[in-house]
């Protein structure tokens, strides 16, 4: 009974983020962004513990690639979140580039 259980769990929870994130405009997801960053800061913490926890080698072989994984999300996330921000940064005209130029 308990597979079927979590199978189901686990496929309404795809398809609840599925139309969750498809309704997101695009103005959002970068708050949205930052906001998955911390839940990822979060899971880090958590595999740290029971990586450090020391209980079974298992345990601790799971909770160092826990950690793994967990970093490159976040790093990752960190990164994405940087370029869409960039992306609203007003830009350079040609000629203030210029004027900046023969001032130095």
């Amino acid at each position: 009974m308990e597979p079927v259980y979590f199978t189901f769990i686990l496929m309404l929870a795809i398809l609840l983020g599925f139309e969750l994130i498809s309704k997101v405009p695009a103005t959002l997801h970068t708050p949205l962004m930052s906001g998955s960053n911390a839940i990822s800061g979060i899971t880090l913490v958590g595999a740290v513990t029971s990586a450090g926890a020391g209980s079974d080698v298992l345990a601790t072989i799971l909770g160092t690639g826990a950690v793994i994984f967990a970093s490159i999300n976040v790093v990752g996330g960190y990164l994405v979140t940087d370029r869409m921000l960039g992306m609203f940064k007003k830009k350079e005209s040609v000629n203030e580039t210029k004027a900046l130029t023969k001032e130095k």
